[in-house]
């Protein structure tokens, strides 16, 4: 596994890099064996400083998690338990969705990402952008072809507020999302609905 521990405006020493890598290793090899890559960024957060992990066991399962404390050590700690965690609760789940025999690339839409500056900011050149958005990232990306209650454990496994995904049931692109309420919103567009409204004349 490729591991990079880093820090902004932070001095990151070796006896930091050491702890993290061994606690990783860790978490990784007793639920899945290896990984691709891990990223670790410690950063100040007023008086704490914060921990941000982010696991690629393979190329469809990203796992994050963050966490702030008075210390480098005990938010990397509790960043590291809140993935292993989620990991538990998904564990029976993950170990059928990685035995299950099927080509995922296949399924997946290739998709477009932008990263859109917020509003009220203005170009380099000091002009104003109007209704236009601006974009200041651009990537690609898969959108996978997923059950309902996978798409749903890649979001809390990624720690992200929602997760757009191919409803494997019908083909139909669908997004989950975690409410205010703490609940998980789904939703799933009226295909029929929208053929019918678009063979009007």
């Amino acid at each position: 596994m490729q591991l990079s521990v880093s820090g902004k405006q932070i001095d990151v020493g070796d006896a930091l890099r050491e702890h993290v890598a061994g606690a990783l290793q860790a978490v990784i090899e007793k639920y899945f064996g290896k990984a691709i890559e891990a990223h670790v960024v410690f950063s100040r957060e007023a008086h704490l400083l914060r921990a941000d992990i982010s696991i690629h066991v393979h190329r469809d399962l990203l796992l994050q998690g963050q966490a702030a404390a008075g210390d480098a050590y005990a938010a990397f700690d509790s960043a590291a338990e809140r993935i292993a965690k989620r990991i538990r609760r998904y564990k029976r789940r993950l170990r059928d969705h990685h035995q299950r025999p099927r080509d995922d690339a296949a399924e997946a839409i290739l998709a477009r990402s932008y990263v859109i500056a917020e509003s009220g900011e203005e170009e380099a050149d000091g002009s104003e952008t109007g209704d236009q958005p601006v974009i200041i990232a651009e990537m690609s990306c898969e959108i996978p072809t997923l059950s309902v209650g996978e798409a749903v454990m890649r979001m809390d496994l990624a720690d992200q507020p929602n997760f757009i995904f191919r409803n494997r049931a019908h083909g139909g692109l669908n997004v989950v999302y975690r409410r205010n309420d703490g609940h998980i919103g789904w939703v799933d567009p009226d295909r029929n609905a929208a053929t019918a409204g678009g063979s009007k004349p």
